[in-house]
């Protein structure tokens, strides 16, 4: 029996808080901080972080502006980012179809 291959996952997008951020995203056109505040369940301080990171990796995209003189940052997943989801997802199920029951 030949050893079964096992896909490469992405650290960025597997770490927990991330992926729980993306899965969000990924049903959402867009999302304003406070809404992915409250449905995360992080805090502000933690969702910042891991926002700046998917945002440096071009995973999401963000957008500030000021609605009735209040800013508001919202956040979209962006094509690179619905991609690597998608890819992750692939990998993920090729794990999941290695492992022993």
């Amino acid at each position: 029996m030949s050893d079964p291959i096992v896909p490469d996952i992405d650290s960025l997008i597997h770490e927990p808080a991330r992926l729980r951020l993306l899965v969000l995203l990924s049903v959402l056109e867009r999302a304003d901080f406070m809404y992915l505040l409250k449905q995360s369940g992080m805090s502000r301080g933690n969702l910042s972080v891991q926002m700046v990171k998917l945002e440096e990796a071009g995973i999401v995209s963000m957008d500030k502006s000021l609605v009735n003189s209040r800013p508001r940052t919202t956040y979209s997943l962006s094509p690179k980012g619905r991609k690597a989801l998608g890819q992750y997802k692939r990998n993920m199920s090729e794990v999941l179809r290695v492992l022993p029951d």
